[in-house]
C-alpha cells in the first residue's frame, strides 16, 4: 500500500467517491457458462464460511444489505457479482465459502470444481482477497485455497477480519504470523491488511488496495 499512496497519493480519495457511487447487484452463476463477459477488471473476495465475508463486503460498499449475510455457514455456492462504477469500472465476486463442515461431499467437491475452473480460466481476475478471520489467523483449510491460488497463478492478497475482536497485542502477533506466511508464497502480496466490519478499521485501506489492484 505504502508504495502505491507514494506513486500515487489520490489513490484512497478515488477509491472513497468510487465505493460511494452505484454499486448493483449483478448476477448469481452457478457454472462458469453463467459467468459476465470478460470486460472489465474483478476482484474476487473468498474466505471461509464464517469468516464475516458478506458483512466485510457490506462494510466495504457502505451499504447494509448488498451482500447476503447467513447464519448458515456455506449458504452462498455461487460466484455473486456485483457492478461497481456507473460507467462501469469493475466487478466484485463473492466466491463461496470454503471450509464448511456440514455440506455434503457433492457440494464441496461442485465447489473446489467452480472455484478452480473461475481462478485458472479468468483473465480479467485481477485480484483475490482472502479473508482470514483475525481472532484465529491462517488455518490449513486456508493453506490450501492459498495453494490452490498458488497453483493458478492468480495474485492474492490476504485480509483479516473481525480485528476488534480481539486485543491489539495478539491482532499485532496474527499480523505478524499472517504475513510471514505470505511471504511463502509465490502469488501473495505481502502486505496484510487488518480490518473490522463493525468499527470500520482498514476499509479505507481496502478501498485503496481494490483500486490499485483493478488499476495494476
Amino acid at each position: 500500500m505504502t508504495e502505491s499512496l507514494e506513486t500515487d497519493p489520490t489513490l484512497p480519495e478515488r477509491a472513497r467517491k468510487l465505493f460511494a457511487g452505484p454499486i448493483v447487484f449483478l448476477k448469481s452463476a452457478p457454472a462458469l457458462q453463467h459467468l459476465p463477459a470478460p470486460s472489465v477488471p474483478e476482484i474476487a473476495f473468498a474466505g471461509r464460511s464464517n469468516v464475516g465475508k458478506s458483512s466485510l463486503l457490506n462494510a466495504l460498499t457502505n451499504r447494509n444489505g448488498l451482500a447476503r449475510t447467513s447464519v448458515t455457514p456455506g449458504r452462498t455456492q455461487e460466484l455473486n457479482y456485483f457492478d461497481v462504477g456507473a460507467p462501469l469500472v469493475f466487478r466484485l465476486v463473492d466466491m463461496p465459502g470454503y471450509g464448511f463442515a456440514k455440506a455434503p461431499k457433492d457440494v464441496v467437491k461442485k465447489w473446489r470444481f467452480l472455484v478452480n475452473d473461475y481462478l485458472r480460466g479468468r483473465q480479467v481476475l485481477k485480484r483475490t482477497l482472502v479473508l482470514i478471520d483475525g481472532r484465529h489467523g491462517i488455518k490449513d483449510v486456508d493453506r490450501e485455497v492459498l495453494e490452490m491460488l498458488d497453483t493458478a497463478a492468480v495474485s492474492y492478497r490476504l485480509v483479516l477480519t473481525k480485528a476488534d475482536k480481539i486485543k491489539a497485542s495478539d491482532l499485532a502477533a496474527v499480523q505478524a504470523a499472517t504475513e510471514a506466511e505470505a511471504r511463502k508464497h509465490p502469488a501473495a502480496h505481502p502486505e496484510v491488511i487488518a480490518t473490522s466490519s463493525e468499527k470500520g478499521l482498514g476499509i479505507a485501506e481496502l478501498r485503496a488496495a481494490v483500486l490499485e489492484a483493478v488499476e495494476s
